[in-house]
């Protein structure tokens, strides 16, 4: 899908990049498949704001899409390609031979009319899914599952892929879109491809109410703020608030480690950021 430039007819259509959406569907989604969902506006149960700065936004239904794959044998033909407003990617309706149906995140390259099926003795081409242990070496995938039988978790946002590198005893070592090189294990699944929508990268808003739909209020910096508000708050002028960067309650911002789950260390073979 290319990237649908305007002329500059008005100081936000200057700046306004969208997509064109050519090949995607236009009857509404497989109801089904869709789930409703409620904004929380960045509150909790108890109707405290946790997260600030949203609110609003488009009313969206959920896509219940099938992260396992695990109709295995079951050759499926893909009906239609769609959007989807909570995910980068597009998603794909398939029609299983046994009249079930499901939605599939669609790989680039998929179009409606394919097969796709998850097996091991499935050929290796967009779409279809299966064990590490049945790809062969090189082969570009997405929607890779973390634990056997759990669901994918790692790839699965617009146009990334991974590699597999190298398998040795139960694992497999995959290379990743950030540069880092993991184990997994051989019996977790994988699809065959990259993921869809790889101009999703260069579509630009152009204007703040097209950030509103999206249900993200203007973000107010702690250095625009009085002392009152914000440690970062005051100056006489411009100032860069005279203390480290740090939350409205004295959090600071930079330096802390992010990375809290040491148990999982093990499985990193290259770390991404090392060159």
């Amino acid at each position: 899908m290319a990237i649908k430039h305007f002329k500059p007819t008005s100081p936000s259509r200057r700046y306004y990049d969208t997509q064109d959406f050519d090949g995607l569907s236009k009857k509404r989604p497989e109801k089904g498949l869709t789930e409703s969902q409620s904004s929380t506006g960045g509150r909790n149960h108890h109707g405290r704001i946790t997260s600030r700065f949203r609110g609003g936004g488009h009313k969206q239904n959920y896509r219940v899409i099938d992260w396992r794959r695990d109709k295995v044998g079951v050759p499926g033909t893909i009906k239609a390609l769609e959007y989807d407003p909570n995910r980068s990617a597009r998603i794909a309706l398939v029609y299983y031979a046994d009249g079930e149906k499901s939605y599939i995140l669609a790989p680039d390259g998929l179009n409606a009319g394919d097969k796709v099926l998850a097996s091991k003795n499935a050929d290796v081409k967009p779409g279809n899914c299966m064990r590490l242990r049945d790809l062969p070496l090189g082969t570009v995938i997405h929607n890779i599952e973390l634990k056997i039988g759990k669901g994918a978790q790692l790839v699965r946002s617009a146009g990334t892929a991974a590699q597999l590198m190298a398998k040795d005893g139960d694992y497999a070592q995959v290379r990743l879109p950030s540069g880092e090189v993991r184990l997994v294990h051989l019996n977790c699944r994988a699809t065959v491809g990259q993921v869809s929508n790889p101009q999703h990268a260069r579509v630009t808003l152009g204007k703040a109410g097209r950030t509103r739909w999206l249900g993200k209020r203007p973000h107010n910096r702690g250095t625009t703020m009085n002392p009152v508000d914000h440690p970062m708050g005051g100056g006489e002028g411009r100032t860069s608030g005279g203390r480290h960067p740090c939350s409205p309650w004295g959090q600071l911002s930079k330096g802390k480690k992010t990375r809290t789950n040491k148990t999982t260390t093990k499985f990193i073979v290259r770390s991404r950021k090392k060159k």
